[in-house]
């Protein structure tokens, strides 16, 4: 486990879990070493080592460094023969991306992106149902916490939606309009995006970390058929308009279903699938390619941030 604060930790959490499937969580590492020191007893003291002390003591690991350290980290790592892990974003640059990717094809690693919602049970449920998504609702609002403040709510909450609708929709992106503004750090705290697809398709996103409430929904219609999920609860309703009652009265029949969830931990099954996919030498399920692409309209969306805050204005206050 490379780096030991909140997502660390969790990480750390659930690799201990997954000791009774044949995975031992070997070594922590932390620049801090108290606080690396702290997460190792609290999962069973397996060493705390420098970076470059694991070559040969560990198979696969985590990084859950800040996003500017990814690529030195994971550089590092696949270089001593390691497989990784990746949280998302991947990288703070696409070139810095692009060159994660490079370094993992020259070393033949397995590398998965942490993208988190891919494995909630609600957003699985629903890939089966999906025909031809073209309007997406989406919201994720947190209230204000002490993480993640070195990037903007673009890249630290949006993402997660950005990578789950990129991924159902499956078409490039054609246009992007976005407006979003720093409250509580100098950085984007909440913003508001519409963007149309190529097919037509069009998702409206809001982010924000500095809500009363926590919200974490997606919405979309597709033809004759409205899905909601709600990634919290792990729940999907998906509401079918009947065409044999729609024709037989000006009042069409709907029908309401509640498909089957298995309920478990998103991040259990992220890491059992990474583990999956270093076992067996497979592709993970949230490729590099994935990461990148997730991470380039997200840097778009922030392009169009600050052109918007440049024509009202407010380019000051984003850039201070």
């Amino acid at each position: 486990m490379i780096g030991a604060g909140a997502f660390g930790r969790n990480h750390a959490r659930v690799y201990r879990q997954l000791q009774q499937e044949g995975t031992e969580l070997a070594a922590i590492v932390d620049t801090d070493a108290a606080r690396a020191a702290a997460v190792s007893r609290e999962f069973g003291n397996p060493p705390c080592l420098s970076l470059g002390e694991l070559r040969g003591h560990v198979d696969a690991a985590s990084v859950a460094v800040p996003t500017v350290e990814h690529l030195k980290v994971a550089r590092a790592l696949m270089e001593a023969g390691i497989d990784v892990l990746i949280e998302k974003p991947l990288a703070p640059s696409l070139a810095e991306a692009d060159e994660i990717i490079r370094v993992a094809q020259r070393t033949g690693r397995v590398v998965q992106v942490g993208h988190l919602e891919r494995f909630n049970p609600a957003v699985r449920a629903t890939v089966p149902l999906l025909t031809k998504p073209m309007f997406f609702e989406v919201h994720r609002l947190s209230v204000f916490t002490p993480r993640s403040l070195d990037i903007d709510v673009i890249l630290d909450l949006m993402i997660h939606d950005l990578d789950v609708v990129l991924s159902f929709v499956d078409s490039p992106v054609k246009e992007i309009r976005a407006v979003g503004l720093p409250i509580l750090t100098p950085r984007v705290d909440i913003a508001n995006v519409r963007m149309e697809f190529e097919s037509g398709c069009v998702a409206n996103f809001t982010a924000s970390r500095v809500s009363t409430e926590r919200v974490r929904k997606l919405r979309f219609f597709q033809p004759r058929q409205y899905i909601s999920i709600d990634y919290s609860r792990q729940d999907v309703m998906v509401f079918t308009v009947d065409p044999s009652a729609a024709k037989a009265s000006p009042n069409p029949g709907i029908g309401m279903q509640k498909p089957s969830v298995v309920s478990e931990e998103p991040l259990h099954a992220e890491l059992r699938s990474f583990l999956d996919a270093v076992r067996d030498r497979t592709r993970p399920q949230v490729p590099l390619e994935d990461g990148r692409r997730a991470l380039a309209v997200a840097l778009d969306v922030l392009a169009e941030i600050r052109e918007h805050s440049r024509r009202v204005g407010l380019e000051k206050k984003l850039s201070s």
